[in-house]
């Protein structure tokens, strides 16, 4: 990339455009790709034989989003380790533009501030600099929260970075087969993907370039901490009258997109009026997908300020609140998740507490991995506003729970690892044989 922007400064727009759709029209870019890919175990061979000889091993991870860090227990299993020198760095989200970028930057920054990690910002506002992981740091290895290419700097993307050991575990437990989800470029040039499960790691030996040769199975690092917190924080809803039954309603924001699986635009009103028709027995938490707010202010019937008023209402209501950063105490001290979002499909049912899935269209119900299907089955379904309330007032508030026995054997034969051992502690089992032994 560094080359290809070198080359830009000193060509003419309209001839640089030229031979970009040359580079793509005779598959130069597809063969390069392909190049890279195989290259890659190579690379990571030589790099493991670097990294073994030294005594002390740099880790950096790439952070993005605040809500999607999964990294929590690795890193701090890492902290204690006298041979891990683990650092996180903030990296711009930059295709929402830069007030965004500068947005997502500073909250995620801060949180992990709060939270008293060492966190480095790797971008300048102020001199409109980037940071130079590569000098400043020298990552031996590094830790990816994210896949997609053009949703981080390309300073910090994967292909800047091939000589180095990179890892990856994937924002959520995927519960499609989507290509997305498994066999772009980085899910082949990454040296280590920790998959959650053996059915993710087969899904990916039959969709990946690679097939699926860099998975290691060790478990899903974002149940490590709904598994171990003792004492969760109740304090994280606004309102702690305790005779309130606690649920989290997580719209998705594949609104046009995809299979259009999120309810959002038909359902945004209908919550509202829940909160005032159950004042005096729900406590609401509003946590949408981080980028539904972004997608609604660029829409053209909401735009920021609809956007900033119908979030505010969720802020100011006194049985409801707007959640958009870390989730496990809100996840752990909550009564149920209603949500259309994949990502916390399999994740909620940690906590052994009941789930609605809001079903748009049937579309979204032939979508479904092996794994999809097994998780959907063991969730209360809802596709209209009737059956919504019917989960709210049957199973919410008169504890009529009855899948809760088929969802926590789900749970222990599907989610659990039968080793008994968190999967980051999977993962650092995994690196210190590949690396000290």
């Amino acid at each position: 990339m560094t080359v290809k922007l070198t080359i830009k400064k000193f060509v003419p727009e309209r001839i640089w455009i030229l031979l970009i759709k040359f580079y793509n029209f005779t598959n130069l870019r597809t063969a390069y790709e392909s190049y890279l890919i195989k290259k890659a175990p190579r690379n990571h061979e030589k790099a493991l034989e670097v990294v073994r000889k030294k005594e002390k091993v740099k880790v950096a991870f790439f952070l993005i989003h605040e809500s999607v860090w999964k990294y929590d227990v690795l890193f701090d299993l890492m902290l204690a380790h006298s041979r891990f020198e683990p650092q996180i760095f903030v990296c711009p989200v930059v295709n929402f533009g830069k007030e965004n970028m500068l947005f997502e930057m500073d909250k995620a920054y801060n949180a992990f501030k709060s939270r008293g990690y060492d966190v480095v910002k790797t971008f300048d506002n102020i001199k409109g600099e980037y940071l130079d992981i590569k000098k400043s740091f020298s990552p031996d290895i590094v830790f990816y929260t994210n896949p997609y290419e053009g949703l981080v700097d390309y300073r910090y993307y994967i292909k800047e970075f091939s000589n180095t050991l990179t890892c990856y575990v994937p924002y959520a437990i995927m519960t499609t087969n989507y290509d997305a989800f498994y066999n772009l470029n980085f899910h082949n040039l990454v040296w280590r993907i920790f998959s959650e499960t053996p059915i993710h790691k087969n899904i990916a030996f039959q969709k990946q370039k690679n097939k699926g040769k860099n998975n290691v199975v060790t478990g899903y690092p974002g149940f490590d901490q709904l598994l171990t917190s003792k004492k969760p924080n109740s304090n994280v809803w606004k309102n702690n009258d305790e005779t309130l039954k606690r649920v989290i309603w997580a719209p998705h924001h594949s609104m046009n997109e995809l299979n259009k699986v999120s309810n959002f635009l038909e359902y945004c009103d209908v919550f509202l009026e829940l909160a005032i028709v159950y004042k005096n027995q729900l406590q609401i938490a509003f946590k949408p997908h981080p980028l539904l707010r972004i997608k609604l202010e660029n829409d053209p019937n909401w735009g920021k300020n609809k956007t900033d008023a119908y979030y505010n209402k969720w802020m100011d209501l006194e049985n409801g609140q707007f959640e958009n950063s870390e989730y496990t105490d809100l996840f752990l001290t909550s009564d149920a998740l209603i949500h259309d979002c994949g990502s916390f499909m399999a994740e909620y049912l940690i906590t052994e507490k009941p789930s609605l899935f809001m079903v748009r269209n049937e579309s979204v119900m032939r979508e479904w991995s092996e794994f999809g299907e097994k998780t959907v089955a063991v969730h209360y379904q809802s596709r209209n506003k009737k059956e919504l309330i019917d989960f709210i007032e049957n199973v919410l508030l008169n504890e009529n729970d009855w899948m809760k026995e088929a969802r926590n054997n789900f749970v222990e034969n599907n989610l659990i690892q039968n080793n008994n051992l968190s999967a980051s502690q999977n993962i650092m089992n995994y690196l210190e044989t590949q690396i000290f032994e």
